[in-house]
């Protein structure tokens, strides 16, 4: 394959094994290769990190503190509060009245947005951005499953979009993950028998697909949802941030930042090279090897990053980084994005 040609830092065996173990050419992408990360859901942990501001029934732990089923701690008895709740063998152990305290449980929606357009089809080392993408909607998926909420969201490209309906256990897990697949393959319509209306809306979209996506998505995220949007942010537009700042008013909204390491910077070369490349616009000329345009290109890319991140955090969504060069198992574990809180 070109990509693992072009491959900065890893050799054509590894890379070679790296693509075994995640069942993946790293440009094609299919249901055996997402499957896997259901026995991976404790890499991540989705708990709230800001107050829900809706009341919703179901399983979801809150930062809310009342009456519920699920035990927080115990502290000193207080005037007014329900003495069906004193815990009596800490009272007894300790001679003073206490009681218990618990988290209410809460389940929302989570959200996925998945952006295929043209500029995630770009990999140079190990993945198509397009397929780290959709890796990591797998594994946000499953976990969701294992916690017991519903899952649903939105595939795009720049031509349809398949909107899917919150749904639970496992088949909500492949109902969107099916979606993945047939998106990303494809740049047409689905034929009507390949997914079903009663389940999905299948619109064409113009030229605008991130923002109309974005907008798509605010109207679809009820007050308290947990909203994943997974993307390179090279669509990011005025509108488009306009729309992500309006979900994260009433929902807790999480963007997927993939990029590619050759975004990042240039390839070593042991002697200066000339390259041209092109973005299908315009067609421009670098030098390899040469200190000066290495320089030059990688302050240019980090201000170019730290723009786009800037701009996500003052909408109130936490930016997590991820590359597509490397397994986002491995990048999970050794902590090199920023997932963590």
């Amino acid at each position: 394959m070109w990509f693992k040609q072009a491959a900065q830092g890893l050799d054509h065996k590894k890379v070679t094994q790296l693509l075994s173990d995640l069942h993946s050419n790293g440009i094609v992408l299919s249901i055996e290769e997402l499957i896997p990360y259901q026995t991976k859901t404790s890499l991540i942990d989705l708990a709230a990190t800001k107050n829900l501001q809706n009341k919703l029934s179901g399983n979801y732990l809150s930062r809310m503190k009342g009456r519920g089923m699920e035990f927080d701690e115990v502290r000193h008895y207080q005037m007014g509060d329900d003495i069906r709740a004193i815990d009596w063998r800490v009272t007894a152990r300790t001679g003073k009245t206490h009681t218990k305290l618990f988290r209410e449980e809460v389940e929302r929606p989570v959200l996925i947005a998945t952006d295929l357009t043209p500029s995630m089809k770009f990999g140079s080392q190990l993945l198509f951005k397009s397929v780290q993408a959709a890796h990591i909607a797998s594994l946000v998926a499953w976990h969701v499953k294992s916690r017991g909420d519903r899952i649903g969201g939105i595939v795009f490209n720049q031509n349809i979009h398949c909107e899917l309906k919150p749904r639970s256990r496992k088949e909500g897990v492949l109902h969107y993950l099916h979606a993945l697949c047939e998106i990303h393959k494809s740049n047409q319509t689905f034929a009507d028998d390949q997914i079903s209306e009663k389940e999905n809306s299948l619109k064409a979209i113009n030229n605008n697909a991130f923002e109309d996506n974005c907008a798509r998505l605010r109207q679809l995220a009820r007050p308290g949802s947990l909203v994943y949007l997974i993307t390179d942010g090279q669509q990011l537009s005025k509108d488009a941030l306009r729309h992500l700042s309006e979900i994260s008013r009433h929902c807790e909204l999480v963007v997927c930042l993939v990029s590619d390491p050759l975004e990042h910077q240039l390839p070593k070369s042991q002697s200066k090279l000339n390259v041209a490349f092109t973005d299908g616009e315009q067609r421009l000329q670098l030098t390899l090897g040469d200190k000066n345009t290495i320089d030059d290109y990688q302050q240019k890319a980090s201000n170019l990053f730290n723009q786009r991140e800037q701009a996500l955090n003052l909408t109130g969504a936490r930016v997590v980084d991820f590359c597509a060069g490397q397994s986002i198992e491995n990048q999970l574990k050794t902590g090199v994005n920023s997932w963590s809180r």
